[in-house]
């Protein structure tokens, strides 16, 4: 196991802040990872909604205050001090009227006051769970970065975000393992909890079109007898920024796929709460 894999969340947030951190999955094991929205203000109320109304999607975890890049609430989400929203994740994507622009590792020269962080449950959070189980995903064991398809399934609508549709993460699996990968996946409700779907006859359920070209993170390869299996992922609200274009007044900034929030919150905290983590 590589030193980074051994290192706390918060020890795994300031390497990010160096730019010493690329591929999460598998950091700080037992805590829960974040995918990341920040948007201006006007939209916040908006987008707060969207997650309610979609959850397996969008499982909000927290949230900041306008302006402030050092403190979300519940707390319990970032216990440390020392935190910055504008440099703990550690690649950002940077979109203007729907369009991606750029890829940063930091938003300090981009930030205005006027700005809301969304925390949002992210996959890679079970994954320890699934390899404590004997069912290590794909992805780890080879290296690369988890697949993710974007999806004809519809987004919930909310105020300007609207016309949206889903994205999932697909990990191979043996068609007699799927209902234990159900299983050991299904408790967590915050981080998109058990899959959408599986098999081959799910690709056209969904729309996707070619299991070899994934839309972010690299293909995986299926060995005899595997099947895909399919979770909501929090790139969803990505989609959701695109299809609403230039109703959205500003810049608007979201994690790079792949590339987590780390959180101080564990998946025994969660099972403490027995609920969701923010509602």
């Amino acid at each position: 196991m590589s030193t980074q894999h051994k290192q706390t969340a918060h020890q795994i947030r300031l390497l990010s802040r160096k730019n010493h951190v690329t591929n999460t999955s598998g950091l700080a094991p037992g805590h829960l990872q974040a995918n990341l929205l920040i948007l201006p203000s006007k939209h916040s109320q908006d987008f707060q909604n969207l997650c309610h109304r979609n959850p397996v999607s969008c499982p909000l975890l927290g949230l900041t205050k306008i302006g402030n890049p050092h403190t979300i609430s519940p707390s319990t989400c970032i216990q440390s001090e020392d935190f910055d929203l504008r440099t703990d994740c550690p690649k950002y994507r940077v979109y203007k009227n729907g369009t991606y622009l750029e890829t940063v590792t930091d938003l300090l020269p981009l930030w205005t006051d006027d700005y809301v962080g969304f925390l949002i449950g992210c996959s890679f959070s079970f994954e320890d769970a699934l390899s404590a189980a004997g069912l290590k995903p794909r992805h780890q064991v080879s290296g690369t970065m988890v697949a993710m398809y974007k999806t004809r399934i519809p987004v919930l609508a909310s105020g300007i975000f609207k016309g949206a549709t889903c994205v999932v993460s697909m990990r191979p699996y043996r068609e007699q393992d799927v209902e234990r990968v159900r299983e050991v996946t299904r408790p967590y409700l915050a981080t998109h909890g058990e899959p959408v779907d599986w098999g081959w006859e799910a690709l056209q359920r969904l729309g996707i079109r070619d299991i070899e070209r994934p839309d972010f993170g690299e293909k995986q390869l299926f060995e005899e007898g595997e099947v895909p299996v399919f979770w909501a992922c929090g790139v969803t609200p990505q989609m959701a920024v695109m299809a609403a274009g230039d109703k959205i007044d500003g810049l608007v900034f979201a994690h790079e796929p792949g590339h987590m929030l780390l959180t101080d919150f564990t998946v025994k905290d969660l099972e403490m709460l027995g609920r969701p983590l923010y509602n």
